[in-house]
């Protein structure tokens, strides 16, 4: 059954009637291509929203009711509020039975449980690609693509190419240009013995200095700027040891007179 959505015409267009028409539960939209003019148009936002949560409505014809006037139109574009559950803007084009139409249709993925990828060599099936370019005339679109994995083995691949298409359908491609669709793949599991070898990696590498060690200088070689330092506060330090002990040796010469004044006045 044809999805059918209500919409009406748009008279105010710009950006300050569509944040208006959003603030009231609307959307703004246009439709456009065929031999007729673009109109603009708005749509309930809550039917709307509901639609698009609706797989087949972004790959089936649908029916656009016009205040009445019914038109067959494909959606091309939605343009959703960056974090808000909220369509901002809708596109929908025009359709002609008589001229083919480039479409993304979604593919489904079959018997992935009976390939002996995954029931006998324990794979898991890897999905490159989601959906389908094509091309058709509108009664023959298809609302998906179904992909049989039953005969994929691991370290095997499907190709575009290889895929069963509806009849009077056709991938729109270069003839070079076979992208892969679906693998198996076995998943890798790290062992205790190589948890415990990379733990034991880990403490040797912390083990290991992160500072280099001055050298000492060779024969002829200047010392380094950290050894002159050292150096320089090694004499230092001998000064100040070498002038606090004279310092200490003067009170004892100084007490040497005193003495001898003592004798002379004994003497006399």
């Amino acid at each position: 059954m044809a999805i059918e959505i209500a919409a009406r015409k748009r008279e105010m267009q710009g950006t300050g009637p569509a944040r208006r028409m959003r603030r009231m539960g609307r959307v703004p939209g246009v439709l456009y291509g065929g031999d007729k003019n673009p109109v603009s148009l708005e749509l309930d936002h809550k039917d709307l929203y509901l639609n698009l949560r609706n797989e087949k409505f972004h790959a089936s014809i649908l029916t656009l009711d016009i205040g009445g006037a019914k038109e067959q139109v494909l959606l091309r574009s939605v343009s959703m509020h960056p974090f808000r559950p909220q369509v901002q803007h809708i596109d929908f084009q025009r359709i002609s039975k008589d001229k083919k139409i480039h479409m993304k249709v979604p593919l489904h993925f079959v018997n992935a449980e009976k390939s002996p990828g995954v029931k006998e060599q324990g794979g898991v099936v890897n999905h490159v690609l989601n959906e389908l370019h094509i091309v058709c005339f509108p009664d023959d679109l298809p609302e998906f693509v179904e992909v049989d994995l039953s005969s994929l083995a691991v370290g095997k691949s499907l190709h575009a190419r290889e895929l069963s298409l509806p009849k009077g359908v056709e991938l729109s491609m270069h003839k070079a240009e076979d992208p892969v669709v679906a693998t198996v793949v076995v998943p890798q599991l790290i062992t205790e013995e190589e948890e415990a070898a990379q733990a034991a990696a880990a403490v040797a590498a912390a083990d290991v200095p992160t500072t280099e060690q001055a050298a000492a200088p060779k024969d002829g070689e200047a010392p380094a700027e950290g050894a002159d330092k050292g150096a320089a506060a090694g004499k230092g330090g001998e000064k100040a040891a070498a002038k606090g002990g004279g310092d200490k040796a003067a009170p004892k010469a100084a007490e040497k007179p005193a003495a001898d004044k003592g004798e002379k006045k004994e003497k006399k």
